[in-house]
């Protein structure tokens, strides 16, 4: 048969494959990339992984990694993000669903949050470790991430210079750091109520 006698598939076809487009499979592995980074993070740090090591826990060539990222700083900014979503969103709901009062809605925030952080101890430590001194662009998403935080669990929004506000979400932060440490020692509940003992003052 020669060339010319071969019937090539249409465009869009030869651009899918298993029935996903080129698009798609990039955003895949993408996520492939980043849940893999919260695993390997987690478990040996930032500062001691590699992007070989991140593309063998996903499973994919170091090809796939540029495909999608710059550099480990742009991954490690990705799986801070995710995490993040993640953590934002439990607390969100939490806070809806506990009403208007402030000490209960508070309460309902900080139970979500110390709950993900034990449920996901990786994700814990990408989020409160191996997040802080990347670089300024890093310590920026943490800032943003932290004003979030402050935002949901004082309902109310926490502007740049809000030292009330910093000093609740630090407390919360030292808190958890503490906790974690520890093994996890106290129960939720307790590490719960005296994180919201620390913000009373920013609660009032």
């Amino acid at each position: 048969m020669s060339l010319t006698q071969i019937e090539l598939p249409p465009i869009e076809a030869a651009r899918r494959y298993k029935g996903a487009s080129l698009d798609q499979r990039r955003l895949e592995r993408r996520g492939q990339l980043i849940e893999a980074a919260i695993g390997v993070y987690g478990e040996r740090g930032y500062r001691n992984a590699t992007v070989k090591s991140v593309c063998q826990a996903a499973g994919l060539t170091e090809r796939y990694f540029y495909e999608s990222f710059a550099n480990s700083e742009a991954l490690l900014g990705a799986a801070f993000a995710q995490v993040m979503i993640h953590l934002l969103a439990r607390m969100t709901e939490a806070a809806e669903a506990a009403g208007t009062d402030p000490l209960a809605r508070a309460r309902a925030t900080l139970m979500a949050y110390y709950t993900v952080l034990r449920e996901s101890p990786q994700g814990a430590r990408v989020f409160l470790v191996e997040i802080f001194g990347v670089s300024p662009e890093v310590d920026a998403l943490l800032r943003k991430a932290l004003k979030d935080m402050a935002g949901v669990l004082l309902h109310r929004e926490a502007p740049a210079g809000d030292l009330v506000a910093a000093g609740a979400i630090g407390a919360v932060i030292q808190i958890a750091l503490d906790w974690i440490a520890s093994g996890y020692q106290a129960p939720v509940d307790e590490a719960v109520e005296i994180a919201l003992g620390a913000c009373g003052g920013a609660l009032a």
